[in-house]
């Protein structure tokens, strides 16, 4: 099915109207999310050395060279590792970020990850873009709560992954498992 010609999927995945492509501002900065800026709150991130990935949207064409995470309420405490990838619809790893070891992470901040080689995204679909932090306080994030899938074919919209994940992504989401919280990203 399509939704106005532009996704082929399961209707309620459809996460493309948050995003700037197609809009007729040339001034705004390509992006893509997957949640509306407004509606947010405070989200648990994962455990530490958890990885948390979230479905995005990205379109045919899309250049991706960055992810971008907000902290919320809770700082980053003892950051050992931070890292950032995306992975394919399946789940694939197709790049990840540079460690960003025990850089602060203070409250209320947008960090932005860059990934090690910029992904042009040659089929449209829901990516999922992935956090892990291992830290002794994890930061909470920016984002909201989503319902678990239960029609056929839905994807989760946030989930958890792998355990003691340090300065390298895995190489693909393994045994993923549903997440009610759902942080923000930003991808530009």
């Amino acid at each position: 099915m399509t939704v106005l010609g532009a996704y082929r999927g399961n209707v309620r995945d459809d996460l493309g109207w948050l995003n700037t492509a197609g809009r007729p501002d040339p001034s705004m900065t390509f992006h893509r999310a997957n949640l509306p800026r407004v509606g947010l709150d405070d989200v648990a991130a994962a455990a530490t050395g958890v990885m948390c990935s979230v479905a995005l949207y990205l379109q045919d064409g899309d250049l991706i060279s960055n992810l971008t995470f907000i902290s919320a309420g809770t700082a980053g405490g003892t950051l050992t590792n931070q890292i950032a990838a995306l992975y394919s619809p399946s789940g694939v790893l197709l790049a990840q970020s540079t460690d960003k070891t025990s850089e602060a992470w203070a409250a209320d901040t947008a960090k932005t990850f860059a990934l090690a080689t910029a992904q042009r995204i040659t089929k449209s679909g829901v990516y999922y873009a992935a956090l892990a932090v291992a830290a002794s306080t994890v930061p909470t994030l920016v984002g909201s709560t989503g319902a678990k899938p239960f029609l056929t074919g839905e994807t989760n919209l946030s989930q958890t992954s792998g355990s003691g994940i340090g300065a390298t992504a895995p190489a693909t989401i393994a045994t993923p498992a549903f997440k009610r919280q759902v942080p923000l990203v930003i991808a530009t």
